[in-house]
């Protein structure tokens, strides 16, 4: 099992990567700063391989939380670009 605590848990939220946290982060920033709202869906999946000694099989719930929150994330900048234009 991969998962072995709610800290842990790889499916926190990745359809809604653009939280209200994020969502403020994203508006104050400063122009040169970057704000990757999956930055913490990627440091689950690196423990997870760390824990496991590199084996990607017993982190697959997190590679896929991790390629469904960039989804998700890159959907929702889309769709603000477009509405900006």
């Amino acid at each position: 099992m991969a998962a072995s605590s709610p800290d842990q848990d790889p499916t926190k939220d990745p359809k809604d990567p653009f939280s209200k946290d994020v969502k403020i982060k994203f508006e104050t920033k400063s122009h040169s700063k970057f704000v990757d709202p999956c930055q913490e869906a990627a440091q689950r999946s690196y423990k997870c391989l760390f824990r496991n000694d590199g084996d990607k099989s017993m982190c697959s719930d997190y590679f896929q939380a991790y390629k469904d929150c960039k989804a998700a994330w890159n959907e929702t900048r889309r769709k603000g670009a477009s509405s900006s234009s």
